[in-house]
């Protein structure tokens, strides 16, 4: 059922692309458009078109920048160049605004439907958009939103202050929340592929997207130069329902190796097609030097029980990484593992019950929350073992370079975990993380221009060739300089 949902959501032509090109980033983001469908047919295919841009190459930029992927050197010139060098510009990864703006539209549709009758798919939709609009503001700063889904009402969007767009968001969730405890609306079926009309559960999305959020912001509060915000965020914390969720949130349309256009995206770009033969990708992606040296003990000197899940041993049966930006390695290195590449029709990960764990550790540790961090951290441990299927996490967790207890860096030992259980899933999370908490701790490339890491992207030619009166100037220099408001 899961598989004609999408085969008919891509039919009717939801975003005048099919579903094979889910990553075209030649349509303006500031005029998307889709046929005029009931909300219950829009759902599916707008949560499947995003998706790629998160598993694919979101997680891609997070991988390089935080040190846990690398080239194969020993088959490939140049590889990482740009990301390694830091040469962030104007064409940088570029396909993340477009793709995401793009792929938000659907569910502003939904949201704008006449009537009550889809009351519960516009609260997913508030909640789909809340998740992915955070990461425009979170890679990008200030951004299109009031105007930013008029389509062709206005053609060329003003610029939203970045913490407004946040408190939009916030308000949004909040509005989700209400419509789900309202009851009212057509029962959603199929047509969620993330949760399969299980409301309960968009609920605790709901709030954990909140909390997300309220995390971030708590580090400018925590700055204290900004006494509303503090009360704000304070106040926001108090009420905050913290049925948060403790499982995956995955998302599977019926991934299937029927055809390649069936199979899981980051499966068939990171791994195999139908057929099983390797995609030039998979042949590409090794693990870095640093990460697996760290999952095998070096810094905490404990061995950890997901490198041969995460990683691929080579064909010496050993475990070896590139050091970021390295153009020689002197043996076979270690590709992706069976942890990530399980399956053609595995899941995607939307959020991993992991993040969940660490948000709620990292809320408790400031106060924000009730509870025992340390509960939350060994959870979030838990969680990562169970995804990747590494058994129990309690002996591992009791070390002393891994033990909450034994920490001497509360957040950077929840940090670090963290940027562990994201590596290969959703790795952009430990950039976002780094830059406002600087942790976990990464080697720079050898090969790095700049003596850290950029602190947000930059604005694609997208926007200067089509919204050029109204996009900020910008220049290298402050991608590096200026920061995301909850970093101020």
């Amino acid at each position: 059922m899961k598989k004609q949902i999408l085969i008919l959501a891509c039919a009717i032509g939801l975003l005048n692309m099919s579903c094979e090109e889910y990553l075209d980033v030649n349509t303006s983001p500031n005029n998307p458009t889709s046929d005029n469908v009931p909300a219950n047919l829009v759902l599916a295919g707008a949560m499947e078109t995003i998706f790629p841009t998160q598993s694919n190459t979101m997680n891609r930029l997070g991988n390089a920048f935080m040190n846990t992927w690398g080239p194969n050197v020993n088959s490939f010139t140049g590889g990482f160049a740009d990301e390694f060098s830091l040469a962030v510009d104007n064409t940088f990864y570029s396909g993340i605004w477009d793709s995401l703006y793009l792929g938000i539209s659907p569910f502003q549709s939904i949201i704008n439907a006449d009537g009550s009758t889809y009351n519960n798919h516009k609260a997913i939709a508030m909640v789909m958009k809340s998740f992915y609009m955070q990461y425009i503001v979170d890679l990008y700063g200030d951004a299109p939103y009031t105007q930013a889904f008029l389509r062709g009402e206005n053609l060329t969007p003003s610029y939203d202050n970045d913490m407004s767009i946040y408190m939009a968001l916030m308000t949004q969730l909040d509005d989700a929340i209400a419509l789900i405890e309202g009851q009212e609306g057509a029962i959603v079926g199929n047509e969620d592929i993330m949760f399969e009309g299980d409301m309960g559960n968009w609920k605790r999305f709901a709030n954990t997207v909140k909390l997300k959020m309220l995390v971030r912001l708590s580090t400018k509060a925590q700055a204290g130069t900004d006494a509303a915000l503090t009360t704000y965020v304070a106040d926001q914390f108090a009420a905050l329902d913290q049925d948060f969720v403790s499982q995956d949130v995955t998302i599977n349309p019926g991934y299937s190796d029927d055809s390649n256009d069936r199979l899981n995206p980051f499966y068939r770009t990171y791994g195999f097609d139908n057929e099983g033969n390797v995609s030039t990708t998979n042949n590409f992606i090794r693990g870095s030097e640093h990460a697996i040296q760290f999952l095998q003990g070096t810094s905490t000197g404990t061995s950890d029980p997901r490198l041969g899940l995460i990683y691929a041993p080579n064909s010496s049966n050993q475990f070896v990484g590139i050091q970021q930006g390295e153009d020689n390695a002197a043996t076979d290195l270690s590709g992706l593992g069976t942890g990530l590449l399980v399956a053609p029709s595995q899941d995607g990960y939307v959020m991993t019950g992991a993040e969940s764990f660490f948000l709620q550790a990292e809320a408790r540790f400031h106060g924000y929350l009730p509870g025992n961090p340390e509960e939350s951290y060994n959870a979030g441990i838990q969680a990562s073992f169970d995804l990747l299927g590494a058994g129990s996490s309690v002996a591992y967790a009791g070390n002393a370079g891994v033990s909450y207890a034994a920490a001497t860096n509360k957040i950077e030992a929840i940090m670090t975990q963290k940027w562990i259980a994201v590596n290969g899933i959703n790795a952009i999370e430990s950039w976002i993380d780094y830059t406002r908490t600087g942790f976990p701790i990464v080697p720079l490339p050898t090969s790095a221009q700049f003596s850290d890491k950029p602190n947000r992207l930059m604005y694609p030619n997208s926007e200067y060739s089509g919204n050029a009166a109204n996009v900020p100037t910008q220049t290298q220099a402050d991608a590096f300089s200026t920061k995301i408001f909850w970093d101020n």
